[in-house]
């Protein structure tokens, strides 16, 4: 199908609560959108195999972005369509600096998620996997320096650092760092961000940059929300994100999500009678 605008979504504390399903009245919200030649996509720093049965069940017919604008994943042909990597050298050095430091870590690759030796956010990965059928859960594995050919990974998710940590990481030039909640802090390749990648999508779909439409609620939506010309952002986003956005919306609990859509979106994407 041949779209007009493009609708990229944040998934946590957006389109939905974590560990939750999406609500009816966003899936409502959502169809209503494609039947206005709107191209509804999820952006997340989620790998691509966390996202499979969420974009099914929203029928999501475009790539979604996903390790934080590491990757642009087909989700009806089950693969990868556009990635930026970590380069080899840097992820064994942040790696080896994590292990050495006994900080909980997961890395995203299109082969699978690899867990540092605490696998404290196993648990989360192992709920989305119940359930599922054997060929559609993520594949799961415990990390090694030693695995051979060393995955390349699209992002490293570092799990409560310590600020001495932070700091090093953030300092280093050949990393993109960003903090999705208080504990997590997503590693990706310089340039890897969903502001990027949600223009290159809209390039892949030739649709026009100023028929974007981009919302979302944490500090890892800020270079999508200010490369779309128009952003939503949750009203349980920051200060900083609302300061940055057009439009306003009401709490995830109370499907804002789907009132942005009725009440910023679909006036903008109708035909004038």
């Amino acid at each position: 199908m041949k779209y007009r605008y493009l609708f990229a979504s944040d998934m946590d504390f957006t389109l939905l609560m974590p560990g939750e399903d999406v609500t009816e009245e966003n899936k409502k919200a959502i169809r209503l959108l494609r039947e206005n030649g709107v191209a509804f996509t999820l952006a997340t720093g989620r790998t691509f195999y966390l996202v499979r049965k969420f974009a099914a069940s929203l029928d999501v017919d475009v790539p979604c972005i996903t390790s934080n604008g590491g990757s642009l994943y087909d989700p009806k042909k089950f693969d990868e369509v556009y990635s930026v990597n970590i380069d080899e050298t840097v992820a064994r050095d942040v790696f080896e600096m994590l292990l050495r430091r006994d900080i909980d870590f997961a890395g995203y690759s299109g082969e699978g998620i690899f867990f540092g030796p605490r696998n404290g956010r196993r648990d989360f990965f192992d709920k989305y996997n119940e359930g599922l059928k054997e060929e559609e859960k993520a594949p799961l594995y415990d990390f090694s320096l030693d695995m051979k050919p060393f995955p390349k990974f699209s992002k490293i998710l570092v799990v409560g650092a310590d600020e001495e940590t932070k700091a090093i990481l953030r300092g280093n030039k050949d990393l993109e760092c960003t903090m999705s909640t208080g504990v997590l802090m997503d590693l990706t390749a310089p340039g890897a961000s969903k502001g990027n990648a949600l223009l290159k999508l809209a390039e892949m779909l030739e649709i026009p940059e100023e028929n974007v439409f981009a919302a979302g609620d944490n500090d890892n939506d800020l270079s999508m929300l200010k490369a779309a010309p128009h952003s939503i952002a949750m009203g349980n986003s920051s200060d900083e994100i609302k300061a940055c956005c057009e439009y306003v919306t009401t709490n995830c609990e109370e499907n804002g999500l789907a009132k942005a859509v009725y009440d910023f979106i679909l006036p903008r994407v109708r035909p004038s009678s």
